[in-house]
């Protein structure tokens, strides 16, 4: 069975709390109801259980929130006065009094332990879902929220910091919908904005230099299935306005075609950026955002759901102990050390440093935790192999390791073109393969350090992991 909505009950008479109080509640999937004073309150818990009663004291007179409180509210769930305005309350009834700020986390974080509590509320939680990990309430709270939407005819926005995982929430809600076509992943910005049309909505054979044949697109391709755009505001505006009309007809004409094709086809989007301010500033369009906002979800980044941590590590240990017939373990002075990290490169970055130690433990069972998750023992002179060829480092790992001083040196007779790759590998791994911070540093588009990646990948100079 299905788990049920939560309900959420906020008493505030100015309205100031009502569009966080939103937010809050389709993160944690909850319906939020909205009483602008004593009479709306009272007649909605007359008729209705809610899971939380959220009040507002700065904008209700002290006497109605009393009033509110002596009430007979056995019914109901968790009652929360918001603010120290409400200090005077705090003794009132059944009510918790919260004075931290109240800010979208804090909001979150209400109603998740709220829901949590509420003995109807039928759950069936094992700490994995498609792929990934968490019990923590974030977590618990997204995994609802996917399991809720995935099989209705509903777009989804997926927001969250690079290496969260917004992929595997989009494959979740692909394997969950029962859809029989096949989950299309792109990345906006790693195609380059003249052939992302192309891309996109396919080409006619000779509509231009280069089209020999006929094309299907990412919409065709992924027809009765599930389209992924990753990175959305990286797509080019022009392009923008005819995603907006193929997702609200349902139909693509190719690229110097004229015939329209009816395609039934779910987008999910995703971004790592600040959406409204990327409407802002014009790098998305109003309606676009609009329209992919039907429902929205937010990954959180790792150092909000540190109790994930050894988990997280240790799902990817087992993966490695699978794969190899090994027995290798993770003490619990090792998890303590993760759990305090900071983790920018989130998730992604957990993984990479599981792995890497892996490597590096060789036939020790136990996982030593450096100082430095993202890089590598420092090498001898003597450890590094030149190819006579390309000058390229020889090497086992995916990634190269960052230099410990910060530095890139080169040998003579080394080609501006190695010099340009050697470059953007060691300033990737040094940002723990966030490619927007590298791109930031040297100086280029997002854009170009996608299509030199896909370039060193064709030639067998890159792995799959710096993508």
């Amino acid at each position: 069975m299905a788990p049920r909505m939560g309900h959420v009950l906020l008493i505030d008479g100015e309205g100031g709390l009502v569009n966080l109080a939103s937010a809050a509640a389709g993160a944690a999937r909850c319906q939020l109801t909205w009483a602008a004073g004593l009479g709306p309150a009272l007649a909605w818990v007359a008729k209705k259980q809610f899971d939380l009663i959220l009040m507002d004291p700065c904008s209700l007179a002290e006497d109605d929130l009393a009033q509110f409180l002596d009430a007979d509210l056995t019914r109901q769930g968790q009652v929360v006065i918001a603010g120290a305005a409400g200090a005077n309350l705090r003794n009132r009834g059944n009510a918790d009094h919260v004075t931290e700020p109240l800010s979208l986390e804090a909001l979150l974080g209400l109603m998740n332990r709220s829901l949590l509590r509420t003995s109807s509320r039928e759950i069936q939680f094992d700490g994995q879902l498609g792929g990934m990990v968490g019990r923590s309430l974030w977590m618990q709270a997204l995994f609802e929220s996917i399991r809720r939407v995935a099989p209705l005819e509903v777009g989804v926005l997926v927001h969250g910091e690079s290496g969260t995982g917004k992929e595997m929430v989009a494959q979740a809600l692909h394997k969950l919908s029962g859809r029989s076509g096949d989950f299309v992943a792109v990345n906006c910005g790693a195609v380059s904005p003249d052939l992302l049309s192309s891309q996109l909505f396919g080409h006619e054979r000779g509509s231009f230099a280069g089209a020999t044949q006929l094309h299907a697109g990412y919409f065709e391709q992924a027809r009765g299935g599930t389209l992924f755009l990753d990175e959305i505001t990286e797509m080019p505006l022009a392009l923008q306005v005819h995603l907006l009309r193929a997702i609200e007809t349902h139909r693509v004409t190719r690229v110097g075609g004229t015939r329209e094709i009816p395609i039934t086809v779910r987008v999910i989007a995703a971004s790592n950026r600040d959406l409204q301010h990327a409407v802002a500033t014009g790098v998305l369009r109003q309606d676009l955002y609009f329209r992919l906002l039907e429902f929205p979800l937010t990954v959180p980044p790792l150092r909000e759901r540190r109790e994930d941590i050894p988990l997280l590590a240790q799902h990817f240990l087992d993966q490695l102990n699978e794969r190899y017939g090994t027995e290798k373990c993770l003490s619990a002075e090792a998890l303590d050390a993760l759990t305090k990290r900071a983790w920018p490169g989130n998730v992604r970055e957990l993984l990479h440093t599981i792995r890497r130690q892996y490597i590096t433990s060789g036939e020790t069972r136990d996982l030593e935790i450096q100082d430095d998750p993202g890089r590598l023992p420092h090498r001898r002179a003597s450890d590094t192999h030149h190819s006579p060829h390309n000058g390229a480092i020889a090497s086992n790992s995916v990634f190269p390791p960052a230099p410990l001083d910060g530095t890139i040196q080169f040998s003579v007779g080394t080609t501006f073109e190695e010099m340009e790759r050697e470059a953007l590998l060691k300033t990737l791994a040094h940002f723990h393969n966030n490619k927007r911070e590298a791109a930031r540093v040297l100086g280029i588009s997002l854009k170009t350090v996608y299509n030199k990646l896909l370039r060193y990948r064709s030639q067998g100079l890159a792995g799959e992991d710096v993508m």
